[in-house]
């Protein structure tokens, strides 16, 4: 007999749409598919088996994460199939600054009606954000709540599982006074800051779409910008250059995460010039009169990873960088102190 509930889909949830979502859903799941999957996607749990060898002491790092209000800009846009992106990358840029390499990720979805097609849109952003991680989606949760959100909301959040080498992790240990700190550019404002971003722009289904001269697209598209995932760049300098220290920039900008990745005794000396702030953060500061303290308290500025590396090997680590895609600046340097962080 076909799985049917007259009674439940009376209740505001159908059953029926989420075995059609995960029909839907599964060739973009395929695409993540890595050496070490077990399951397919449908069972109870995710099958996983990591592959240890050469490791003298393995150790499984794991990252959770949401894309916080950003998800707005997806609803006023009727676009959802990049929403996923940084549901992922908030997980994975996470654990890269460990030197872990993401093995798996599973998401949850709260929707307050299932519609097929769009569970499978938001699934395809995720499988994207896996791909270009080189992780893979093993499992996943839809769950409809009819009365807990509008029928045409929902939430997107994830968690991912890493692994690495303990005598190889990155844990700042080896960190002193001279080293330098590289800045991975951001693509966008990434998914951090935006009740802030709403409030500065008045975000509705008007003003999504106000065009300005610093952007070159309108206002919602540029904003719904997918974050960048370093993942892949981060792994090939880890093979070439020792890194000392990395700092994922998320909500709470400069201030706040960089001085995670520092030990005790040691500060951050950040050349403001040599900061590559992109016109969307210019824009936000004069649009909503914003200090430039809070601006860098809250947002990334065009920077979305700091890497910490020898003097010696800094120029090295840049050319490693640029032949993985990543135009990286010199920021600044590791210097001694206890202010966190410091503006030149």
């Amino acid at each position: 007999m076909e799985s049917f509930s007259e009674s439940y889909k009376a209740a505001g949830v159908d059953i029926t749409a989420g075995y059609k979502s995960v029909e839907l859903m599964k060739k973009h799941v395929a695409r993540t598919r890595i050496p070490g999957v077990v399951s397919g996607i449908g069972g109870f749990g995710g099958l996983f088996a990591p592959d240890f060898k050469g490791m003298e002491e393995p150790v499984l790092i794991s990252g959770t994460d949401g894309v916080g209000t950003k998800i707005k800009l997806a609803f006023l846009l009727d676009q959802h199939n990049t929403i996923g992106i940084d549901a992922v990358a908030m997980c994975v840029n996470d654990v890269i600054c460990c030197g872990a390499k993401p093995l798996f990720f599973l998401d949850y979805i709260a929707i307050g009606k299932n519609i097929p097609e769009k569970v499978a849109s938001i699934v395809e952003g995720i499988a994207e954000g896996c791909v270009q991680s080189g992780c893979a989606l093993i499992g996943g949760e839809t769950a409809e709540h009819p009365g807990m959100m509008p029928e045409d909301e929902y939430d997107v959040a994830g968690f991912c599982v890493g692994l690495a080498d303990k005598p190889k992790m990155i844990d700042g240990s080896k960190l002193k006074a001279g080293d330098v700190l590289l800045g991975l550019r951001s693509s966008g404002v990434h998914s951090n800051g935006f009740s802030l971003v709403r409030k500065i722009f008045d975000i509705n289904e008007t003003t999504v779409h106000n065009t300005y001269p610093e952007l070159d697209k309108p206002l919602g598209e540029a904003l719904l910008t997918p974050t960048k995932i370093y993942v892949k760049p981060v792994l090939a300098l880890m093979e070439q250059v020792e890194v000392k220290a990395v700092s994922h920039i998320t909500g709470g900008g400069f201030y706040e995460n960089i001085p995670r990745m520092l030990t005790e005794g040691l500060s951050a000396k950040i050349d403001k010039a040599a900061i590559p702030v992109l016109p969307v953060f210019t824009l936000m500061q004069r649009v909503g009169n914003i200090s430039e303290h809070d601006m860098f308290n809250t947002f990334n500025m065009g920077v979305g990873m700091v890497i910490a590396v020898a003097k010696e090997e800094a120029d090295k680590a840049l050319a490693v960088l640029q032949e993985n895609g990543e135009d990286a600046v010199v920021l600044g340097e590791v210097i001694e102190g206890v202010e966190g962080v410091v503006f030149a």
